[in-house]
């Protein structure tokens, strides 16, 4: 495993390293596919190189660079030297601040998550070029999602605070199932919260999302707090359906939910793709299921039609390579799931890169809303089980796991990613974290603590837009509907 390049004694350890799995491209750190280039200089300059074009810029920084090494990038013998007094060698050389660089080991996931410039102004950063370093994969696309894509402070700020909240929500839900206070089927987002905030950052005001179960962290994202999510969790009235919902049954404006069949939510999201088309509003649909739903019937019919109406939605493969106790490749014949829409064109993408995943669901929107359905697959990973009711070791193993959590975890390899390009420091990295802890533990108290609706509220706001008094279907009851209208999707 490569280790992070601090020292220029470590470079020799490094180099013999690179040089055992060259053959697998994992001598990109020191060879012309520069993956990282960062110069701390007083003066502005441009350095290029044959991958992207960075620019980089600031002022006065010297005082971090007394132990920064100089790596010469010469194609012809990839020599690695050590200049003292820090002078260029080469235009090619490369200095680095800081560096990551992991190899592969899993699923080919460990590999660093994008290449990056940085252009600061008084020693703070206020945007990034960063180039996506996994390159998407095509299914009957000419072209397809941008690979070099901006980051501004603010935005690494709100997907570093969207990501770590949902993290923070997952974790007090399961506490509260441990503690028998949640009921029930619980399905936890944790470690898949890139594709979330990714697909989220690219949609407009006029787009939908549908989901399966697994939606705690998207019922966030569109508009409801975390004491409306937990709440809702642990059946009490503070909740988004005031109760009533749980899991598996949140909603908001757009927001078309959890659903608990598996699979079906794919064709209800065909549909709303179908109502933007006949609204002509511009907008599309977002229909997600899991690599566990891929093989349900209902989603070839729902691509079928989909197809042939040539409606604005994106179908969406949250690839995290298991299903209920079972691996995608023990329960698919075809596991790359982004062609399996046959006709429909697809892309593959990084689950576990927000970034990716932002510019794969920019380019979607575009495509759907001009040529008609795509699917897109997220290649991502869970860390719990299925369900609560899961251990998620049966079929895998604890060390797997923990890998994927040190190598890969969306959340530290993003806020690496920030801190070494200057986006935002330590200091508000920590303000940020005590923020959302607080949140949440207030949240996670109040849903303790609330109190439930009245029996007779079960029968309330049944319809959105009731027409009779009487609530049909009732046999030997009598009952009047009451609207209250308290929800949050209401």
């Amino acid at each position: 495993m490569l280790r992070t390049l601090s020292r220029v004694s470590e470079l020799p350890i490094v180099a013999r390293q690179l040089q055992k799995v060259r053959n697998c491209n994992a001598a990109v750190a020191v060879t012309n596919k520069t993956i990282v280039t960062v110069t701390n200089i007083k003066r502005s300059q441009k350095h290029t190189t044959p991958t992207s074009n960075i620019s980089s810029s600031s002022s006065s920084n010297n005082r971090t660079n007394n132990n920064s090494s100089s790596i010469s990038n010469n194609t012809n013998n990839n020599n690695i030297s050590n200049n003292k007094n820090n002078q260029w060698t080469s235009r090619q050389q490369i200095r680095f601040a800081s560096r990551r660089s992991y190899s592969s080991s899993f699923f080919g996931l460990f590999q660093n998550a994008a290449q990056a410039g940085v252009a600061k102004t008084n020693n703070y950063a206020t945007e990034a070029t960063v180039q996506v370093n996994r390159p998407f994969k095509l299914h009957r696309l000419d072209e397809g999602p941008e690979t070099t894509v901006k980051l501004t402070k603010d935005e690494a700020l709100k997907y570093y605070t969207q990501m770590q909240t949902i993290r923070r929500i997952e974790t007090a839900a399961g506490n509260l199932y441990k503690e028998k206070i949640i009921r029930g089927f619980c399905h936890l987002y944790s470690g898949q919260e890139a594709c979330a905030v990714g697909m989220k950052a690219a949609m407009r005001d006029v787009d939908n999302i549908i989901s399966a179960y697994r939606v705690h962290g998207w019922t966030y994202l569109m508009g409801v707090s975390p004491l409306g999510v937990l709440a809702e969790l642990t059946g009490m009235q503070s909740g988004c359906a005031r109760g009533k919902g749980g899991s598996m049954h949140m909603y908001s404006p757009n927001f078309y939910g959890g659903n608990g069949i598996v699979g079906a939510q794919v064709p209800l999201g065909t549909g709303v793709g179908l109502a933007c088309k006949y609204k002509g509003n511009g907008g599309m649909c977002l229909a997600l299921y899991g690599d566990g739903a891929a093989n349900q019937g209902q989603v070839f019919e729902a691509y079928n039609m989909a197809y042939l109406w040539k409606l604005p939605v994106i179908f969406v493969c949250e690839n995290n390579n298991y299903g209920m106790g079972t691996s995608a490749e023990r329960a698919s014949c075809n596991t790359d799931y982004y062609t399996r829409g046959d006709a429909l064109p697809g892309i593959w993408v990084d689950g576990m890169d927000v970034l990716a995943v932002r510019s794969a669901t920019e380019f979607a929107i575009k495509y759907v809303n001009t040529h008609g359905p795509l699917v897109m697959e997220t290649n991502t990973y869970r860390y719990s089980g299925h369900s609560m009711s899961d251990p998620g070791t049966s079929y895998r193993t604890r060390e797997e796991i923990q890998e994927v959590r040190q190598k890969r975890d969306p959340i530290t390899s993003f806020k690496e990613l920030c801190i070494e390009l200057g986006l935002f420091s330590t200091d508000e990295v920590k303000a940020i974290d005590m923020k959302v802890r607080k949140e949440v533990d207030e949240a996670t108290a109040i849903a303790k603590t609330d109190s439930e609706l009245p029996l007779n509220h079960l029968w309330t706001d049944v319809y959105s837009n009731n027409l009779e008094p009487k609530l049909r279907g009732t046999i030997a009851y009598d009952i009047d509907h009451i609207q209250e209208r308290k929800g949050v999707n209401h």
